[in-house]
């Protein structure tokens, strides 16, 4: 079972997975998250690099089919693939030994913190996100926000 950090960070990644496809530094970023879930197995590292070329050409088709539709459908290809990129880094973090796991989550903050910095809005501000469900928007450099939608203190 993951602690509430892990969760975060995994749910971050699936996030930058979606901000990062189809940007200047997707290919250097794709690499890098790839040789981390392949964990020095070359084959795995194939696998989720086919994943992840997968993901950026999915959620290209939705932006271009976006163009003659509803934005409904690029909001729902974004939240499908970063679910299944938090699920699939979930997965490796939950199978790490607790040191193994603290240093792949340093890894994984760095590359997201690269990311943040390659992609980050001009003007700053939350833009095309979509929620389903309760939500909680901050916005800044450096912060750090729990937010908790249960009975616990």
């Amino acid at each position: 079972m993951l602690d509430e950090a892990a969760v975060a960070l995994a749910a971050s990644v699936g996030s930058g997975v979606v901000q990062a496809a189809g940007t200047e530094v997707w290919q250097e970023f794709r690499s890098r998250l790839a040789r981390l879930l392949g964990r020095g197995n070359r084959a795995q590292e194939t696998v989720q690099l086919e994943r992840l070329d997968r993901t950026a050409a999915e959620l290209a088709a939705a932006a271009v089919q976006d163009g003659d539709g509803p934005e409904e459908r690029r909001g729902e290809e974004r939240s499908r693939h970063g679910a299944a990129w938090r699920t699939r880094t979930q997965d490796l973090l939950e199978q790490l030994e607790p040191d193994e796991r603290a240093a792949v989550a340093a890894e994984l903050r760095a590359l997201l913190h690269e990311v943040a910095e390659a992609v980050r809005p001009a003007g700053g501000g939350v833009t095309r996100n979509v929620f389903f469900g309760p939500a909680a928007v901050q916005s800044g450099d450096g912060n750090v926000q729990v937010n908790r939608f249960d009975s616990r203190p």
